[in-house]
C-alpha cells in the first residue's frame, strides 16, 4: 500500500527525509486500514483509488505544513475522507413507508 502514497511523495522531491517518509507511510497505512475496517463504501477500484488519493493528499499537505505526528496525520486524513464522502454521498430515497404515507388508499379516495 505504501507504493500508493509514494506516487504522491514523488511530487515533492527533497521535502521529506527518510524518517518523515516512514511517518507519512505509517499514517497512510493506518488511515487506510481504518477506512477498510469502517465498512465505508469503497467496494470498487475507482472508489478505493479516490479514497486513497484523499488520504494521501491530506497527509502530504499537512506534512508540508510541518505536521509530523502520525496520529494527527491519520485523524486529519480520515476527517478529510469523511467530509469528502459527505459531499459526494448519493441522495437516498425515503423508505417505502414514508413514500406511501402521502398516498391515499382507494377506500379513502372513494369516501371523499
Amino acid at each position: 500500500m505504501n507504493g500508493y502514497i509514494d506516487g504522491y511523495l514523488n511530487e515533492h522531491p527533497g521535502v521529506f527525509d527518510p524518517d518523515d517518509i516512514r511517518i507519512l507511510v505509517a499514517a497512510f497505512e493506518k488511515a487506510w486500514a481504518s477506512v477498510e475496517a469502517s465498512g465505508a463504501a469503497v467496494n470498487t477500484e475507482s472508489k478505493a483509488a479516490s479514497a486513497r488519493a484523499i488520504l494521501a493528499k491530506h497527509i502530504i499537505a499537512a506534512a508540508t505544513q510541518g505536521e509530523r505526528d502520525q496520529g494527527r496525520l491519520r485523524d486529519g486524513a480520515l476527517l478529510a475522507f469523511a467530509q469528502a464522502n459527505l459531499r459526494t454521498a448519493p441522495r437516498r430515497r425515503p423508505p417505502p413507508s414514508a413514500r406511501l404515507a402521502g398516498k391515499r388508499s382507494a377506500h379513502e379516495t372513494a369516501s371523499r
